[in-house]
């Protein structure tokens, strides 16, 4: 058997050998044998987990981290069927996060193209607002400071008073960050739609302009997840193979 060292598997995935060994340390490979001179003999099957972990580690995690990793650690003991469960749970994961985003979309268009997306026959304060979206009195105030909405005042006494107009907006930026939209996203879309467009606000909300910084996945995120389900095949590819060779 040829065996591989440290060097070579790094080499082989595009990174440094301390990440190798920290992979090994954190349970992200199988068992490594040593030489009598204590050194590490790595397999292939070491270099197709190592390309593994590689793949499935790798942020954003569309409706969390557990089933990418439970997968790693999985392949890693050997039981890789096990992983591969875990691997169509991870991309029905994505999948379903893919349904939400583009929900909250279609919410979006409908409101952009003056539907009532709530009613209320008398104004209300903030603390009103807050109870009936099920949202935080700071949240509201957060969205607010962050340019998301503006709330016009009582002249009498200088409260925020929420119409039927701004709670349809809260309903739209709470369902669009409920998806997993970032600040910076709906900042994007709301700026164009007081601006006056009315069409494509979805596509406004994925595509950063050529003067604004890209942070997070968030930014953009119906590309994220398309790329994360693209990522999830990949994994599944990988582990078909490695069951073919190593089961």
């Amino acid at each position: 058997m040829k065996y591989l060292r440290t060097t070579e598997i790094a080499r082989a995935v595009g990174v440094h050998p301390n990440t190798v060994r920290l992979y090994e340390e954190w349970g992200f490979l199988p068992p490594i044998p040593r030489s009598r001179a204590g050194y590490r003999l790595y397999t292939g099957q070491h270099l197709d987990q190592m390309r593994l972990a590689r793949t499935a580690l790798h942020a954003p995690y569309p409706g969390g981290k557990a089933p990418a990793l439970n997968l790693v650690v999985q392949a890693a003991h050997g039981n890789l069927g096990e992983a591969l469960e875990q691997a169509y749970l991870y991309l029905a994961n994505i999948r379903a996060e893919t349904v939400h985003a583009e929900a909250a979309i279609a919410f979006l268009e409908r409101w952009a193209r003056g539907s009532a997306a709530d009613t209320t026959s008398q104004p209300l304060q903030i603390g009103g607002v807050a109870k009936l979206l099920s949202v935080t009195i700071d949240m509201l105030r957060n969205w607010e400071r962050n340019g998301l909405i503006e709330v016009p005042r009582s002249p009498h006494n200088g409260y925020r008073q929420y119409t039927a107009s701004e709670i349809g907006r809260l309903r739209v930026i709470r369902m669009l960050r409920q998806v997993g939209y970032s600040m910076m996203a709906i900042l994007r879309m709301l700026r164009a739609f007081d601006e006056g467009q009315r069409d494509n606000l979805g596509q406004m909300l994925d595509t950063p302009r050529s003067d604004e910084d890209v942070y997070t996945a968030a930014d953009q995120w119906l590309t994220a997840l398309k790329a994360q389900e693209q990522r999830a095949l990949e994994i599944i590819a990988q582990l078909e193979t490695m069951i073919h060779k190593w089961g």
